[in-house]
């Protein structure tokens, strides 16, 4: 299918686009289809089963909430964050919920999401089943959805292929392109930058002002949310009282000279410094831009800002390319490989996004195109193996230093590879099929289960 800058980067709430984005898309889209098919009846019960990793880290995640909300009509790019748990508490109280804002009916949280951790829908590890019973118990409207990582959900039977999304294929672009060696040539055909191969094919969807209206708009939501992180201080969400280290960090980087510190460091202070405001906020369930997932929201703005900030030069036009070509990056990981922890570990989320800030920075500091496609190859290869083990399924630890380090990594990347001539000896594709492979051998309980690694050893310590 062809897939737009604005499928791979969307304005939501954190804090999982897969376990949080994705099912509230799912039971929105659920809420829909029980109002139409059943013509004006109003269901007796609705229930919700959470499978797979969505049944084993929904809790952490806030799945059940996110369910909960999306059933009421709230969509992750609109939702008032900072009414999100007085309705929560009103519909817990009153254990009754308004579906799609319409019609009030009876839910009861404990009984009606019903946790179910040991047990998989054919197509994905993110798996829902959804049913609505009439007042005599039959089920009159049954539906599952998969959540595939990034916000993006497919709707499917619980005992079948699901089914695709009605979305144009590549090969209506104008430019299209499957892999990273088709990118490089559609960039030779037409003399021009990643950035531009991706401007042109959205332009199958809309103008190019309406384009630069929605990069800017993107932008603009990650700058509010690195402001945000920066301010808010206390505690995260959860039992294990995580601190929000941010607001503490920039008050020393301004106590010994702020940017222009003579620490020569300082850089690498200020981009830790985005990478954790931002995730500190999608850990507690804030405004953030899915990038390409939630778990991986903050390494895009990070080194966005580094850009901004740092480089001579910087630009309106440099934004919009750099989102652009990571864009690019991530369709072909979202085509050919995974963006979901779940599936592939977190060498699809934190490993994605940091080949997307490789690349797309390298491309904004007057990289050529296969310069670009080789630092995203170095973002990756580096990344091959990641696990996915939140502790106690939150997305805190490791979760959150994992993004800090990550965007340095995007930098560095970016910068070997503008030191080369573009030539290399692993490309792009090749390291994007081996994720897929790693991924595909990946025991699963390193794969967003919080069965193994860090998410079992903290807890027995």
């Amino acid at each position: 299918m062809a897939i737009s800058v604005f499928d791979i980067f969307k304005i939501g709430i954190g804090p999982s686009s897969s376990h949080t984005v994705g099912p509230m898309r799912a039971a929105r889209m659920f809420a829909k289809s029980v109002l139409s098919l059943m013509k004006g009846e109003t269901p007796a019960r609705v229930v919700v089963e959470l499978y797979g990793s969505l049944g084993a880290t929904g809790k952490g995640h806030g799945t059940d909430t996110a369910v909960m909300l999306g059933l009421a009509g709230h969509d992750p790019e609109t939702v008032d964050v900072e009414r999100v748990e007085s309705m929560l508490s009103d519909m817990r109280a009153s254990r009754r919920l308004t579906l799609l804002g319409s019609v009030d009916i009876p839910f009861d949280e404990a009984q009606d999401i019903i946790f179910k951790p040991f047990r998989q829908l054919p197509f994905h590890p993110n798996g829902m089943r959804c049913l609505a019973h009439d007042a005599s118990g039959e089920v009159r409207v049954e539906r599952s959805y998969y959540s595939v990582g990034g916000g993006f959900v497919v709707q499917g039977d619980a005992d079948s292929t699901p089914l695709p999304p009605k979305l144009p294929g590549v090969d209506q672009l104008p430019r299209p392109f499957r892999s990273g060696e088709e990118l490089l040539q559609q960039c030779r055909i037409h003399d021009c930058s990643i950035a531009d191969v991706m401007r042109a094919n959205e332009r199958h969807w809309r103008s190019d002002a309406e384009t630069r209206a929605g990069l800017r708009r993107i932008w603009q939501t990650m700058q509010a949310c690195v402001q945000r992180g920066c301010r808010s201080t206390g505690l995260l969400p959860g039992p294990f009282k995580v601190r929000r280290r941010a607001p503490e960090l920039l008050a020393r980087l301004e106590a010994r000279g702020g940017k222009a510190g003579l620490d020569p460091l300082t850089v690498m202070d200020y981009v830790n410094l985005y990478a954790l405001a931002v995730n500190e906020e999608n850990a507690s369930g804030g405004r953030v831009v899915t990038a390409p997932t939630n778990g991986a929201a903050g390494i895009i703005p990070a080194v966005l800002h580094y850009y901004w900030t740092f480089i001579e030069g910087a630009s309106e036009q440099g934004l919009e390319d750099f989102l652009l070509t990571a864009a690019a990056i991530g369709t072909l990981y979202k085509e050919n490989a995974s963006i979901s922890g779940a599936e592939v570990g977190c060498q699809g989320e934190v490993g994605v996004a940091c080949s997307m800030a490789a690349g797309a920075l390298c491309a904004v500091l007057g990289g050529t195109p296969e310069q670009v496609e080789n630092a995203a190859e170095i973002g990756m290869e580096h990344h091959l193996g990641l696990t996915c083990d939140p502790v106690g399924g939150l997305v805190q630890i490791p979760c959150i230093e994992r993004n800090a380090i990550a965007a340095v990594k995007a930098i560095n990347a970016a910068r070997m590879a503008l030191h080369g001539d573009g030539t290399h000896t692993v490309s792009l594709d090749q390291v994007i099929l081996t994720m897929k492979q790693t991924g595909a051998d990946m025991l699963s309980k390193y794969k967003e289960t919080s069965q193994g690694g860090l998410a079992v050893n903290i807890v027995e310590c």
